[in-house]
């Protein structure tokens, strides 16, 4: 987290003192650098340089405004899941032509904005959808482009919840049914094959599971050439890794290179997915130490952010790091679970760290970047905590924190007898 450090023992991002922007914004908040997201996002452009190849933002992964406009400032597409991550990166300035639009369950109003919006590609994941996408271009009188994510039943060696390309997984088709919904999808007449997609899985940190992909993937391309189906892009989804404790995943150039040396001479446009490895160690959440308490066997850190504000840990016993915005030499370390106020066993940030604080301190949540605020909620009747992007030393809010208004907007008590 380069863009995060202490200087005389307090925690900045870039040239922003935390302590400062907790004060400012309250808690709990993220903040993101935006120095941070752009040297993530170059790191694969410049891999890149010198081909007509495409990296698209996986939106999952952070979806507000002001970060995907940084980045379609720098030339990236984007992957969506849905008709509104189209609208969220058509809104923050992308280009529809730069848009691969993903997802198991696509329905037809989201196929026919994604055709009106004039997306570069639908990465198909099941036979019921090619059927659903040819109709709903043939009612428009379209010609809608596709590729079928293919399911090499590889497997990625991470968390069950985030491995997507074993034969048991939902997504995609298996790699032995490609041929013939390749062969069929050719004889429809309102979808145009233009590529092959796949994506095994999130938080590799080996380049293998990608190469034994990639064979399987070539070739298929290789048989479908022989079958006049020619295949333009390859779509080799997200999934690099980053670093969270001691993690050392390869970076966006080393992956790349062994992309290009296993493509050799053949002539694909590739696209790439990533998400987590631009925007993780962009960010931090921010939180205040309400109370300590100190039973018989355990100490607990009671903050003010919880599972709702980040699910990571609940859900996939992710390990984020944990630093106090200052270091403070006076206190005594001791282990702590840091503990959030939802009314769930689950509801922990992090266990067993060891802390020198004391009620009223502030902490960062490391890592928070990806998959925080676009996977927070509402339970427990909680607002949603505000976004702040710093740009060299000046911060910008650029979400606010929900107020009780904002929860029950829409919400309707039924009239008296």
């Amino acid at each position: 987290m380069d863009s995060f450090e202490y200087r005389d023992n307090r925690l900045h991002c870039e040239n922003v003192l935390l302590s400062k922007v907790a004060e400012e914004f309250g808690t709990p908040t993220y903040v993101y650098s935006r120095d941070a997201i752009e040297l993530a996002y170059l790191a694969y452009a410049n891999a890149l340089q010198g081909r007509d190849d495409m990296v698209c933002f996986a939106i999952k992964a952070n979806s507000n405004l002001a970060v995907l406009n940084i980045l379609a400032r720098l030339g990236a597409g984007f992957d969506v899941v849905s008709q509104g991550g189209l609208q969220r990166g058509l809104e923050s300035g992308g280009r529809a032509d730069r848009v691969v639009f993903s997802g198991v369950s696509k329905q037809s109003s989201e196929i026919r904005y994604a055709l009106q919006a004039g997306i570069h590609c639908f990465n198909i994941e099941s036979a019921a959808e090619l059927e659903r996408i040819n109709s709903v271009a043939e009612q428009m009188a379209m010609l809608a482009p596709i590729s079928f994510r293919v399911n090499p039943n590889v497997d990625a060696g991470t968390h069950p919840y985030i491995s997507t390309g074993l034969k048991e997984n939902k997504f995609g088709i298996a790699i032995e049914d490609a041929p013939r919904l390749y062969q069929h999808a050719a004889s429809l007449k309102h979808v145009k094959i233009i590529g092959m997609d796949c994506h095994i899985g999130s938080q590799l940190t080996e380049i293998a599971p990608f190469m034994d992909a990639m064979d399987k993937l070539l070739a298929l391309i290789d048989t479908l050439e022989t079958q006049g189906i020619s295949i333009k892009h390859l779509d080799l989804g997200g999934g690099l890794g980053v670093c969270y404790t001691d993690e050392v995943p390869p970076t966006p150039q080393q992956y790349i290179d062994a992309v290009l040396d296993k493509i050799a001479d053949r002539e694909l446009t590739l696209i790439f997915e990533p998400g987590r490895s631009i925007v993780a160690n962009a960010g931090v959440l921010l939180s205040e130490v309400e109370y300590l308490k100190h039973n018989e066997s355990k100490n607990f850190a009671i903050v003010d952010a919880a599972m709702n504000d980040m699910l990571r840990p609940a859900l996939y016993s992710a390990y984020l790091d944990i630093l106090p915005l200052q270091i403070n030499d006076s206190q005594e370390f001791q282990e702590y679970d840091v503990v959030g106020p939802v009314c769930e066993t689950g509801d922990f940030l992090g266990k067993d760290r060891r802390l020198n604080i004391v009620a009223g301190d502030l902490l960062a949540v490391c890592s928070a970047g990806a998959y925080g605020f676009t996977m927070s909620s509402n339970y427990n009747t909680r607002t949603r905590a505000a976004e702040v992007m710093v740009d060299d030393n000046k911060s910008y809010q650029i979400r606010a924190r929900e107020t009780f208004a904002d929860l029950i907007k829409g919400e309707k008590i039924l009239p008296q007898d």
